[in-house]
């Protein structure tokens, strides 16, 4: 949104010179109407680059402080006012001082925060409608908290399990690239200056080494390429569908990720229906949320057989991808009535699941990069000695 900055003249005479952030020209003006002000001169701002993103943890502390203020009795514009001021995060104080002025504009809350996407999730937006919809904003709010809280803590989890192996491959490669540069041309110029007879590995080894020096940048184009097709691959509908498949179905990761997109729907879903969203905008969100192409389909499934007058379990059943405790809870939760409360017992549980699966992973991964990297670097190692060996054989 346009920030505009403005001089007008009170019906005293009063020159006022302030900035206000509107969607036009015409709207700053209407607004200084009706504060009773003359205008004099507009100009519109050039838009200034946001410092920073903003965080889940800062739409947290935004988010329980605003549901305290409401609770308290505050005025929801006072409130608002309020947060803008204090927040440490400046894009989030932008953000909210936009907010503040569509809601004095006569804008709803959550259609003042439906103009920021980027702070404010559909799931947000839908949740806080509701909360307003039903006079329980505050509710609302504090269940929207512990909600950010609680998927944020499962992301932590499915990254940290990444940030392991990212580490110690990334490690490995720097050793391997520093040994075919700096180290293998030393054995290599040795070799040739008593013209040795090489075996087969010190051969390989030293055509690497040859390859990498000479042609790196074919071979940083190839990654580089490859990278790209691939993104550009996951850009289209079909791509997103088989890679999303592919990670499913590995080993060990695919447990992991299959149990994290459980925990995140069962959780979503929970939390939206227990909040008054209807059941298909809910599992429409949920869908958006998901992370994974093969679950969101499961879920538009879903929806759809629930606007066809179906059961939501019968889907999920047939994608194939939920385990069947969720089949048979959510089903269980359907025929009860109490949906949101099942889908709730389903995320903590799963949440469990999780962290056991992240310990799974790394104890799985430390033996596996500690082979892999003894066999690449003591293979190269004992690769350069042999020739050295057959030397020392041929002195005795």
């Amino acid at each position: 949104m346009p920030t505009f900055a403005y001089t007008a003249r009170t019906l005293g005479g009063e020159l006022k010179t302030a900035t206000m952030d509107a969607a036009s020209r015409d709207e700053v003006v209407a607004q200084l109407r009706r504060q009773k002000l003359i205008v004099v001169k507009i100009d519109e701002e050039k838009a200034k680059k946001r410092q920073g993103r903003i965080k889940t943890r800062d739409i947290v502390i935004f988010t329980r402080q605003f549901a305290t203020m409401i609770n308290a009795g505050l005025p929801l514009v006072q409130a608002l006012d309020i947060l803008s001021r204090q927040s440490e995060n400046k894009a989030l104080q932008d953000v909210t001082r936009q907010v503040v002025y569509d809601v004095e504009s006569g804008h709803t809350v959550a259609d003042a925060l439906r103009r920021h996407p980027k702070a404010f999730t559909d799931l947000y937006v839908n949740m806080v409608a509701a909360g307003e919809a039903g006079g329980i904003l505050d509710t609302i709010l504090l269940r929207l908290a512990t909600f950010l809280e609680k998927n944020d803590a499962l992301v932590g989890k499915v990254k940290s399990a990444m940030i392991y192996p990212a580490v110690i491959m990334s490690v490995a490669v720097v050793a391997i690239v520093v040994l075919l540069i700096f180290v293998i041309p030393v054995f290599q110029n040795m070799f040739a200056s008593v013209n040795l007879s090489l075996p087969l590995p010190t051969r390989v080894v030293i055509g690497l080494s040859s390859f990498l020096k000479h042609y790196w940048w074919l071979l940083g184009g190839a990654i580089w390429g490859g990278i790209f097709m691939l993104r550009q691959f996951y850009r289209t509908p079909t791509g997103k569908l088989r890679v999303d498949s592919f990670l499913l179905r590995v080993p060990v990761l695919g447990s992991l990720l299959r149990k994290s997109a459980v925990s995140r729907f069962t959780r979503t879903l929970g939390t939206l229906i227990s909040s008054g969203v209807s059941i298909l905008d809910g599992l429409e969100i949920t869908a958006k949320t998901a992370g994974n192409q093969v679950i969101h389909n499961a879920i538009m499934e879903s929806r759809a057989s629930i606007a066809g007058g179906d059961t939501i379990s019968a889907p999920l059943q047939k994608s194939n991808v939920f385990p069947p405790m969720v089949i048979s809870m959510i089903a269980v939760g359907e025929q009860t009535g109490g949906l949101d409360e099942m889908l709730t017992k389903i995320a903590d549980f799963y949440d469990t699941e999780v962290d056991t699966a992240v310990s799974g992973l790394l104890s799985l991964m430390e033996p596996i990069m500690i082979v892999f990297l003894g066999v690449v670097v003591g293979g190269m190692v004992v690769a350069m000695y042999l020739p050295i060996f057959d030397m020392i054989n041929a002195v005795q």
